[in-house]
């Protein structure tokens, strides 16, 4: 759990925000680190929550909108013309989940007989493919009109739809940099047993050209997926139960409702605090709920005043979680310097022993800066890759010294005295 419940809160610009630093979990459902199991290698956030509350909450009040955007707004209206007004080159991330055009005819049956509620709903009609296409084109012009040079988009389609969605995207010169699977572990099953259960859907994330510096936090992904490098295949269950919205006959308001977890994903890998997240078919808001929850902007369009309504209250009860995810401080490089430097600056000695995590004696400091192991005198990359079997190892996180500092955590310490 990242931090202790705190009795605060508070008003943050126009944002809606009530701020509230309480108990939370990694978003992907592990609990990442609890206070009273912190390692000395994590000795710089042992008082993480102290020192960072009130940094995230400047940095989010302090904002700066110098495009005047309608932020942490839901605009009413169709979404080619609401993406029309929105300033070239303005926005971060685009999350878009169009229509799929199902094409579905009649009733669906469950092999029980019991009528299945799939997605009936006009605004996924269109009369044939050259109409879709057309549709389709037009608000992906305008998506890359308004997304930053540097900007990536998401779109998620199914078999229907979403190889249509890639070779206009492709003609646009967007530049695709993943497809990546969203496989339901809980996927509907195929009710007629005529053809395989279609268990997943497909997102393609493509920066605005193939020159962008584009966002990706690669080690907060990575510390997610269990301190593993994430895969393009997401195991995520489809929205069930208190997440799913519902009316008050018990009836989905949303035929079409993504998971939290699915946009969690999305939003903490490329984007960061304070970017402006625009999602054009907003539906019931889970873009805009997420987006707030880990201290993003986000522009909502949506033509249906039943899915505003209640996005609008989704959104408002949505709380700021502070936490390493929300800061992207997981993505800061170290200061630059070497292992010579912490020896001139007294940082280091000649002399000094040097252990792995099991303790494990390995060898000392050298005046080079090097590692002497009785044999060789290394660097303390090619140290560490010799004890591991390896070619090539990170020395700075696996010496420790005598007293259990790891050898990293001296480069903060050197950079916090320059």
């Amino acid at each position: 759990m990242f931090c202790d419940k705190m009795e605060k809160s508070k008003s943050i610009n126009n944002m809606g925000y009530t701020t509230q630093t309480k108990l939370v979990n990694n978003p992907m459902g592990d609990k990442v680190f609890q206070k009273e199991n912190y390692q000395k290698e994590n000795y710089q956030r042992e008082n993480y929550q102290k020192e960072n509350y009130q940094k995230v909450i400047s940095q989010i009040e302090n904002f700066e909108n110098p495009q005047n955007l309608p932020i942490n707004q839901i605009l009413k209206g169709d979404s080619i013309e609401e993406l029309k007004k929105i300033p070239d080159k303005s926005i971060n991330l685009i999350f878009a989940d169009p229509p799929y055009f199902m094409q579905t005819d009649g009733v669906l049956k469950r092999t029980d007989g019991s009528n299945f509620s799939g997605v009936e709903d006009k605004w996924d009609k269109f009369e044939n493919y050259e109409e879709y296409d057309n549709f389709c084109e037009s608000w992906l012009k305008e998506c890359k009109r308004i997304l930053t040079d540097d900007g990536t988009i998401w779109v998620i389609g199914s078999f229907q739809n979403i190889y249509r969605l890639g070779y206009i995207m492709q003609n646009l010169e967007f530049w695709i940099l993943n497809d990546v699977i969203w496989s339901k572990p809980n996927a509907v099953p195929n009710f007629s047993g005529s053809r395989f259960q279609n268990s997943h859907e497909t997102m393609i994330w493509c920066s605005k050209s193939k020159k962008s510096r584009f966002t990706f936090n690669y080690k907060t992904m990575k510390k997610l997926n269990n301190n593993k490098q994430d895969k393009s295949v997401w195991d995520i269950g489809i929205c069930i139960g208190n997440e799913r919205l519902k009316d008050e006959n018990g009836k989905k308001i949303h035929s079409t409702q993504k998971p939290e977890k699915l946009l969690e994903k999305v939003i903490l890998s490329s984007s960061k605090i304070n970017d402006v997240v625009l999602d054009p078919f907003f539906g019931t808001g889970t873009t805009g709920a997420i987006a707030k929850r880990y201290g993003r902007n986000f522009i909502g369009i949506e033509r249906e005043e039943k899915y505003i309504d209640f996005a609008k209250i989704r959104i408002e009860n949505e709380t700021l979680e502070i936490n390493e995810f929300v800061t992207g401080e997981l993505e800061i490089k170290p200061p630059k310097v070497e292992m010579k430097k912490l020896i001139e600056d007294n940082f280091l000695n000649v002399g000094d022993k040097v252990f792995n995590k099991k303790k494990e004696y390995i060898g000392t400091i050298t005046e080079k800066g090097y590692v002497f192991d009785g044999e060789d005198e290394l660097s303390i990359h090619k140290s560490s890759a010799k004890k591991l079997g390896k070619q090539n190892n990170n020395g700075w996180n696996y010496f420790y010294l005598d007293d259990g500092t790891l050898i990293n955590e001296l480069r903060d310490k050197w950079s916090e005295k320059q």
